[in-house]
């Protein structure tokens, strides 16, 4: 990346950025993240992305794969996977500033008849590489693209799927691929997992999941836990308790008032899940990230 790419994303970051540092862009699926201090530890269910860093340093956890990435790099994730991640190096003369752009299974489908396929046995959903060139060349300019919003409508789809282009024709472009195969097992667990991100906070049979990838129940539960690595439970269960905790943090509600907004019938439950799932119960982890806020 050059340094005009990243002095227009820390300037648009720092006139656009919400308190969680995250800018959105006028192009959809595409936001650029700003932090002036390291971070604490941040529990996510990630979507399939892709986002090259500009400066400072981050750290990505998935299960026990650590993987560590810096200004240069690009992480790439394929599936919609749990992840912890922390940024590990930021202040304010040098923030740690990264770009993220959605993948798109209907451009990825849309390329693929038109990119050679590039064999590759790893299916790995998390992975960090050094960025490829005409990746960063693309992502340049779809960054000096909002200094221009007039030319936004012209060019702004192009520039998107030429950064598909690239990624499908790089290092890992199998993998990305398949996220455009519609009766592929990655897509069809995508839409069990769209409706559990839509209806977090009810109750979902798992037997309306199953529908919804087209699978039976026996072979659902297989393909869910391999793809995003838990249950749909456990899925279902950290997206609610992440959106609790946002929800404290952000919008300032109580407890008790999030547990049930989020689905829980019980808030001793709530509190010992909470817990289990961020280290300290919900009042308490509210209270040290207001702490370290004001430090």
């Amino acid at each position: 990346m050059t340094d005009p790419t990243l002095t227009t994303a820390l300037r648009y970051a720092e006139t656009h950025a919400d308190p969680a540092g995250i800018a959105e862009t006028p192009i959809p699926g595409f936001v650029i993240i700003r932090a002036t201090h390291p971070s604490e530890l941040q529990r996510s269910i990630l979507q399939p992305v892709v986002c090259l860093v500009l400066q400072g340093s981050k750290r990505v956890m998935m299960g026990t794969d650590v993987y560590d990435f810096a200004a240069g790099d690009s992480l790439l994730i394929t599936a919609d996977v749990p992840t912890m991640s922390q940024i590990t190096r930021a202040n304010p003369a040098t923030p740690y500033v990264s770009l993220a752009l959605d993948l798109d299974p209907a451009l990825i489908a849309d390329l693929a008849g038109e990119i050679r396929p590039i064999p590759s046995n790893d299916a790995a959903p998390v992975r960090v590489d050094p960025t490829d060139r005409e990746v960063a060349d693309a992502a340049a300019r779809l960054v000096r693209l909002l200094d221009r919003p007039d030319s936004l409508p012209v060019l702004q789809a192009q520039l998107v799927r030429e950064m598909h282009y690239w990624l499908m024709s790089g290092r890992h472009g199998d993998v990305i691929r398949r996220l455009g195969w519609p009766d592929g097992h990655v897509q069809r667990i995508g839409r069990a997992v769209a409706v559990l991100r839509r209806d977090y906070a009810q109750t979902i049979p798992v037997a309306q999941l199953a529908e919804a990838a087209g699978m039976s129940v026996s072979a659902f539960h297989q393909h869910f836990r391999a793809v995003t690595s838990l249950s749909p439970l456990q899925f279902q269960k950290q997206l609610r308790l992440i959106e609790a905790r946002r929800l404290m943090r952000a919008e300032g509600r109580s407890a008790s008032h999030v547990a049930y907004a989020v689905g829980y019938e019980s808030v001793p439950q709530f509190t010992r899940e909470y817990g289990r799932l961020f280290g300290l119960p919900p009042v308490q982890d509210t209270k040290a990230a207001r702490d370290r806020a004001s430090a």
